[in-house]
């Protein structure tokens, strides 16, 4: 259990990596947002590659950011009994959540992403818009994306099996939303 527990403690830092990269994404879009605006309304310049790096780097963001949501226990959820749970049924729903939801989903999705970024790997798949970018990169981030999320998942489920244990208290801290 401590082997997984030091693995966990890795994987939340790669986790945390991709998170704050996810963040800088979040402010660079903006940036290059404001910038096509201003160079279009201004200078009446425009390419379709500046609106295309935008959806692209939201990929970016949801994707590299999603194992930090994971870990940082800030993903939605339907709080129809977890937020009035003891702390050991919220470590069991936890477990619950993460073998019977996160794994299948992602390892489904992950099994049809794969090909599906390699045949626009192999084909140096191109936007078929004037001026546009290769979208192979950003097709990419959805088996990586999808992997971090599994890993995180991993990591998440020793930490509740922890708790579960008595060995730390393996429970994530969950702020109920305000109503």
């Amino acid at each position: 259990m401590k082997a997984w527990l030091r693995l966990a403690a890795a994987m939340d830092r790669v986790s945390r990596f991709f998170g704050w990269v996810a963040a800088w994404l979040v402010l660079v879009s903006c940036l290059i947002s404001a910038g096509n605006a201003a160079s279009r309304y201004l200078f009446s310049l425009s390419s379709n590659a500046w609106l295309e790096i935008q959806w692209q780097m939201f990929a970016g963001i949801f994707l590299l950011g999603a194992a930090w949501v994971l870990k940082v226990n800030e993903h939605v959820r339907v709080d129809l009994f977890y937020g009035s749970a003891s702390p050991r049924r919220k470590l069991w729903i936890d477990v619950f959540g993460l073998v019977f939801f996160l794994f299948p989903t992602t390892l489904v999705v992950g099994w049809f992403a794969w090909p599906f970024f390699l045949a626009s790997f192999r084909s140096g798949e191109m936007s078929s818009n004037a001026g546009g970018l290769p979208v192979w990169q950003v097709k990419f981030l959805l088996p990586f994306g999808l992997a971090l999320l599994f890993l995180q998942g991993v990591a998440e489920l020793g930490k509740r099996i922890a708790g579960l244990m008595g060995i730390g208290d393996g429970a994530a801290e969950y702020e109920r939303p305000l109503q």
